[in-house]
């Protein structure tokens, strides 16, 4: 029986574990046993277990067929724990010493703390051997209750047929197997498992047995498949941006997209391997090379090459990370030439005019007191001058802005090219231009540039298909002689400049220091004008206008005079360049238009003078926006017809503003208003723009009557004056007759009405009215009551 039970007895490799293990049939014959057993001599194979006579519970225990545990006395102190086999007929035991639970313990205690599921089968009869805790709740069992179950009782037909390829392969080729399922524990919940299969060997070399070993990899694996995902959006990443990017190891670029290898201008393969620092600009080098010898993170410019050496201006963006298992860097490239030219744009126009390219206000004085200092250093000289364009507002006026502005651009061009490249240009707005000479020894250096100036400023321009002349006026003021800081010098030079401009224009003036006492003297006479407004010490003077031919009064000129509670009785002379330069002619000249009108309602309705009084307009109130209108409502206000006023301007205020003086004269003549041309034959004006101005009257210029009868020229141009005015069907009157001869001789050539000397000095309006009566040009009735 002995020997068919061993024949039957399937083999175990009973080194597989350090515990004593047999196999005692129902006697407590030792059929099998491992030698960790027949080294404790608990009894050789064919031997009994135990001495006789066995313990009565062993015996007992072991003619059952059922699972037992005993603890034995000497001479086999220990443990007896055995499990039946009814295939085997027979009890697979263990004994352990009593003296060595602590150890049999502390081996489970390591089994069941494993992060891992371990199980041993046998590999004939496939029974579980040993499993740890893990190992046997994970399929619904204890340590205990799954020994000797087979690994399809343990894990089910189906996972069996699934991994039986596996387990073939381990017992065929007798090497260790991993490979990967998902498992679904005891609670429903889906885990990725890592498995592998070891082979156990018998003495013979035979497979006795396989070792399982399940580790759970699901974080593992997430984690895995995160790196994939996060590897494949920055390879998509990588091809979608538009940004360069750069992947390096150590310095050695490992790979790069195809932005940034179209920004070096190389093909991929050229440049994996190379150095990340070749690609930098040698200037940055060393900068780029402390941030990655420091591993920091951040964001800042710098510069790259192009193969063909050019630099291109960039902004990095530096991050560690992992990338396929390493450590890399990773360079965002950023090509920011666009925001490098647009910040040099702004750097540009903050310091520069946007018209012309050259300085503007703010550079050129930081830039000059800087020259200034230098100079000082050096006891060196220095120059300023103050160009400004002589009527230039007709330009733009006349032609346009576009136009206008290609004639800065043309004058700022002609100025750069006389100076030196040590000299300052500016361009303060407008028209003006300012210039800061260095290294001037003599008046005579600055005289070499201001010829050069006016020469080359003065050469026509083309605009709008026709050439253009245009002249300067140039003030100018010496360093150290005129001021020690620069805006003393801009002051006086622009003092000079506008004495250039009385003097004539188109020329030059130095300044002298008797320009700030006149330019004191105008700031307190601007004063006391405000004041005499306030005051109301101004008054009007008339001037009488007689028709050539009869004598009869045809009019009165109004003259503003200021009685000055000082200087006395002023003349316009006086103070009304104050007034012009300082604005104050506008509130002067609303003040003349209403004193005339309210003086011509007074004369008409007393029938003292029925006529118009002119009215002499000032640049600034024609410019006014508006301007018909504000007479309108002056004419309204008073309840005065526009017939019983006149309005005189000069041909250079119509020529200033020859594009909206047409609209202008049209309001007014519309009004009733007499529009007449003072001063005429001195200005500009051409016979198209007369032709086409609504105009009734033309005033000779008292020059020109003064040259009469003896100059031949004033002669000629007299008479031309009131033949032209009779073609174009125009009044004409002479102005400044002082004798006898130069009446008779204009009344000969059909001029209209005469004023000056002759007829009757400029008076007030009392003495005016005197006048007539002396003249017994009063009616009757009325002339008592002046007596």
């Amino acid at each position: 029986m002995s020997n068919e039970l061993v024949s039957v007895t399937p083999a175990f490799d009973w080194q597989l574990l350090p515990a004593a293990l047999a196999l005692l049939d129902r006697q407590g014959r030792v059929l099998q046993a491992n030698p960790a057993w027949c080294g404790l001599g608990l009894g050789e194979v064919g031997a009994s277990f135990a001495a006789e006579p066995m313990a009565p519970a062993l015996v007992q225990a072991l003619l059952q067929a059922a699972d037992f545990e005993l603890t034995l006395s000497a001479p086999r102190a220990g443990r007896l724990c055995g499990r039946w086999d009814a295939k085997a007929s027979a009890h697979v035991c263990m004994w352990q010493p009593l003296a060595a639970p602590q150890a049999t313990e502390q081996l489970r205690m390591v089994a069941d703390n494993m992060p891992a599921l371990i199980a041993l089968y046998d590999a004939h009869s496939f029974r579980c051997l040993f499993a740890n805790r893990e190992y046997a709740q994970t399929f619904g069992f204890d340590e205990r209750s799954v020994l000797g179950l087979t690994f399809g009782e343990v894990i089910g037909p189906e996972a069996t047929a699934l991994i039986q390829p596996q387990i073939d392969l381990v017992l065929q080729r007798r090497q260790v197997v991993r490979y990967e399922r998902e498992l679904v524990d005891a609670q429903g919940n889906k885990r990725c498992s890592q498995i592998t299969l070891t082979p156990q060997m018998d003495s013979a070399g035979q497979p006795a047995a396989c070792l399982v070993q399940i580790a759970d990899v699901t974080q593992l694996r997430l984690a895995h498949q995160a790196a994939q995902d996060t590897e494949t959006r920055m390879e998509k990443f990588m091809q979608a941006s538009a940004e360069g990017i750069l992947f390096h190891k150590d310095g050695a670029i490992t790979d790069a997209n195809p932005p940034m290898c179209a920004l070096v201008g190389y093909q991929l393969n050229e440049i994996l391997g190379r150095q990340a620092l070749d690609f930098v600009a040698e200037s940055e080098r060393s900068k780029v090379r402390a941030v990655m010898e420091a591993g920091r993170e951040l964001r800042y410019e710098t510069a790259v090459l192009h193969r063909d050496g050019s630099v291109i201006p960039v902004e990095f963006i530096v991050r560690t990370l992992e990338r396929g298992g390493e450590r890399l860097r990773m360079t965002i490239v950023r090509d920011i030439r666009d925001r490098v030219a647009a910040q040099a744009r702004i750097e540009h126009l903050a310091h520069h005019d946007d018209l012309t390219g050259l300085l503007n206000r703010s550079a050129f004085i930081e830039q000059a007191a800087s020259l200034m200092q230098a100079a000082a250093q050096q006891e060196r000289k220095l120059a300023l001058l103050f160009i400004d364009l002589d009527n230039f507002k007709r330009v733009n006026d006349s032609l346009g802005h576009m136009e206008g502005d290609k004639v800065l651009i043309t004058v700022a061009e002609r100025i750069s090219d006389c100076l030196r490249s040590t000299d300052l240009v500016a361009r303060f707005g407008g028209d003006e231009f300012v210039v800061l000479l260095g290294d001037v020894y003599e008046r005579s250096d600055v005289m070499a540039v201001l010829m050069a100036l006016l020469a080359v400023v003065e050469v026509p321009v083309m605009a709008d298909g026709c050439l253009l002349t245009v002249t300067p006026s140039i003030g100018v003021s010496l360093y150290p002689e005129h001021g020690g800081r620069v805006e003393e010098l801009m002051q006086h030079a622009d003092m000079a400049m506008y004495q250039a401009k009385a003097a004539g224009r188109a020329g030059f003036r130095f300044y002298e220091p008797s320009l700030a006492e006149h330019a004191y003297a105008d700031l307190v006479l601007e004063s006391q004008l405000a004041q005499a407004l306030e005051r109301d010490e101004f008054v009007l003077f008339f001037q009488p206008q007689v028709d050539a031919q009869s004598g009869a009064l045809i009019g009165a000129e109004a003259l503003l005079r200021w009685q000055h509670p000082q200087r006395g009785l002023l003349g316009p002379d006086a103070f009304i360049d104050v007034a012009e330069r300082h604005r104050l002619m506008l509130d002067l000249g609303a003040w003349v238009m209403r004193a005339s009108a309210l003086q011509a309602r007074a004369w008409h309705q007393h029938g003292i003078a029925q006529v118009p009084i002119a009215v002499n307009l000032s640049r600034m109130q024609f410019r006014l926006e508006g301007f018909g209108d504000m007479v309108a409502r002056v004419l309204k206000d008073l309840g005065v017809p526009g017939a019983w006023l006149e309005l005189e301007l000069t041909e250079r205020m119509l020529m200033d503003e020859i594009a909206s003086a047409p609209l202008t004269l049209a309001a007014l003549r519309a009004l009733g208003l007499t529009v007449s041309v003072d001063d005429f034959g001195t200005g500009y004006t051409s016979l198209a723009h007369l032709n086409r101005l609504p105009l009734d009257k033309l005033k000779i210029d008292q020059s020109f009557v003064a040259g009469l009868p003896a100059d031949s020229g004033s002669a000629a141009i007299t008479r031309a004056i009131i033949q032209m005015a009779a073609g174009l069907g125009l009044k004409v009157s002479a102005e400044g007759v002082r004798t006898e001869a130069q009446r008779a001789l204009l009344t000969q050539w059909g001029c209209g009405g005469l004023q000056g000397e002759l007829i009757g000095e400029p008076m007030s309006a009392l003495a005016f009215e005197h006048w007539l009566a002396q003249r017994g040009a009063w009616p009757q009735e009325i002339r008592p009551e002046l007596e």
